[in-house]
């Protein structure tokens, strides 16, 4: 055991503590002794994000940490962070609002994970037609199409401004992930608004047979809020 002697201003009187000294290791407190700490001390770890304070139990020892289970929720976590990388742009944009005591992206990966995969354990993939890239209280859009011809990629769908909070001035986004190599064109600022009813993206050289997976949101004027991504096509290059 070892004893540390504390002293108060307001109470002179001296207390001593008997601590045992695995205890005593690596935790830092920054903020007095009703602070938050950083660090492991004994089986508690304390840790900072963003300015909030958490602590956590020290995880155990695993006598198998690669059961089926574990290897399927690996699996699920390894394609989502592979599919979120790339269009990491668009998902700070449209999960901004989930981003509160956690990042955009991690609130992205929790719903696609619960809400998005597809394929038979071990082998998991992303079920993209089921995958929002945004989220929002803003009113969707119901019906729209894309086509590729000559490069560019041609984007409509029927306004719906007027319907619940649309207006005729939100401002479409547009995501094209390239399924094929990983690799994604993000449309954020096109000029394009609701009441178009299309816009045209001119893509990168991809070559033939290679796919890519569109969507569809649509943003406040004022940059507020933003509506649920509509899966607008899978479409293969010819």
């Amino acid at each position: 055991m070892v004893e540390i002697q504390l002293y108060s201003r307001e109470q002179p009187k001296k207390t001593t503590l008997s601590i045992n000294p695995k205890f005593l290791e690596m935790g830092v407190i920054k903020q007095g002794i009703l602070g938050g700490f950083s660090g492991k001390v004994g089986t508690v770890v304390g840790s900072f994000w963003r300015g909030i304070s958490y602590i956590r139990a020290l995880a155990p020892n695993v006598a198998n940490p690669r059961t089926a289970a574990q290897v399927n929720q690996r699996n699920k976590f390894a394609a989502v962070v592979a599919f979120l990388q790339p269009i990491q742009t668009f998902i700070n944009v449209g999960y901004k609002a989930f981003a509160d005591g956690q990042s955009a992206m991690n609130a992205a990966m929790s719903y696609i994970v619960k809400n998005a995969m597809t394929g038979t354990a071990p082998n998991f993939t992303v079920d993209f037609a089921n995958a929002l890239v945004s989220r929002g209280k803003l009113t969707a859009i119901e019906t729209a199409s894309a086509e590729e011809l000559g490069g560019t990629l041609t984007v409509e769908w029927t306004s719906n401004a007027g319907e619940g909070n649309a207006l005729g001035t939100d401002k479409a986004l547009v995501l094209i992930y390239n399924s094929t190599r990983n690799q994604a064109k993000v449309v954020l600022e096109s000029g394009a608004v609701r009441a178009d009813g299309t816009l045209n993206v001119l893509l990168p050289s991809y070559p033939t047979g290679e796919v890519l997976q569109v969507y569809l949101s649509f943003q406040k004027e004022d940059n507020s809020i933003v509506s649920n991504s509509k899966f607008v096509d899978s479409i293969t290059l010819a």
